[in-house]
């Protein structure tokens, strides 16, 4: 059952179709499952196959997808049943015949068949024999990349989004003070990622933990100069630095957070680079705030970073909410130079100033909301580099 009520969902509607009408679509094909949910409530892992919801200018969305999976369909998405539309399994994983085939009878039945349509083409979930599939079986569409449309639609949130990304920011305040009590040197982190798993979906303040759209990754000692290793079965060490970049899920809302622990004595460079990092946060967030640009958060984090003798080149933060894997941002706004994104309340970031150094990495990270005066940090996850 859709966890919104249905002026929410035809809130959201109204938005995607305006968006839409600016960019001259009669229809649309989304195959991202975040905007698929964020749509129409729809929830499931069927997104290792062909599925889609099916937009046009008026009336309720149409969800298409696998025939067993339509039964899901009907357990959570707002739309009546005729609004439903399973394909037949001989349609998965065959060769000789691909789903979007039948998509296209689907919108040929819909009116669709001359229509400009537009189709996620940059998307994780939208392959190239999909997109080749629909231009054979609808000669007459003209087929338009859509990609981000929905994305930039999910961008304010309601306050029931708000409330649950506020559950998610319990659940990973919960998961970091459980690694601070059970990581120790020694500790295979294999044992440490089990620990993690079950403290993120146990939940938190009686709210459950939904799976993150990520999965841990917790590097250590030189693992740690890279941003994106995961685990394996090695025990723990003194002497070296450990970043956690996890999230608290409630759902499907994603609320990241990134702490670095270290076992022994802290060397000085990474205390240099903790003060660097923390300066640098909160010249950040002086500029979170309504009527900013993205930039602003990056421009000040970057130059007060600079100044202290350390530099990231890469972004510092960028926009989180609703979400499946393999990602849990929203893929729109970007903390850097350059993205004039106009900050609105409602809208929730997470602010990702890591640092990779030559041995090692730091990570304190922070998930924000823009309000009417200025920013809210959703986590109070104390913020610094914690020794053991």
């Amino acid at each position: 059952m859709a966890e919104f009520t249905l002026v929410e969902f035809q809130s959201r509607l109204a938005k995607a179709r305006r968006a839409m009408d600016d960019a001259g679509l009669q229809a649309l094909v989304v195959s991202d499952p975040s905007n698929m949910s964020w749509l129409t409530g729809y929830d499931g892992w069927s997104f290792y196959v062909h599925q889609a919801v099916v937009l046009t200018l008026e009336g309720m969305p149409h969800w298409w997808g696998r025939g067993m999976d339509a039964q899901g369909a009907k357990r959570t998405v707002f739309m009546d049943d005729d609004h439903i539309h399973g394909y037949d399994d001989t349609y998965v994983q065959n060769p000789n015949k691909h789903p979007m085939g039948d998509l296209s009878r689907l919108l040929a039945s819909l009116g669709l068949e001359r229509s400009r349509i537009g189709v996620e083409m940059d998307n994780y979930y939208y392959s190239a024999a999909a997109h080749d599939t629909l231009v054979r079986s609808l000669p007459n569409v003209q087929l338009s990349d859509a990609t981000g449309l929905v994305n930039w639609q999910r961008g304010v949130k309601s306050e029931q989004e708000i409330e649950y990304m506020r559950r998610a920011a319990g659940i990973v305040e919960a998961m970091h003070g459980h690694i601070l009590n059970v990581a120790e040197p020694g500790m295979r982190k294999n044992d440490l990622v089990a620990e993690i798993y079950a403290s993120g979906i146990r939940g938190a303040n009686g709210h459950w933990g939904d799976y993150p759209a990520i999965v841990p990754m917790a590097p250590s000692g030189m693992d740690a100069t890279a941003p994106h290793l995961t685990w394996d079965d090695r025990p723990m060490a003194s002497g070296e630095a450990t970043f956690f970049e996890i999230a608290g899920a409630h759902k499907r809302y994603q609320c990241p957070q990134s702490r670095t622990l270290f076992f022994g004595p802290v060397p000085q460079k990474y205390l240099d680079a903790e003060k660097a990092v923390l300066d640098a946060v909160d010249a950040g967030l002086a500029h979170a705030k309504p009527g900013n640009q993205a930039q602003d958060i990056a421009n000040a984090f970057n130059e007060t970073l600079n100044r202290a003798g350390f530099e990231k080149d890469s972004r510092c933060g960028y926009a989180i909410g609703i979400s499946y894997p393999p990602d849990w941002g929203e893929r729109t706004v970007s903390f850097r130079r350059g993205d004039e994104t106009i900050l609105q309340p409602g809208m929730t970031f997470h602010f990702m100033p890591a640092l990779w150094l030559d041995d090692g990495g730091l990570e304190i990270t922070e998930p924000i909301l823009i309000t009417e005066t200025g920013h809210e940090c959703l986590c109070n996850t104390p913020r610094h580099l914690f020794s053991k």
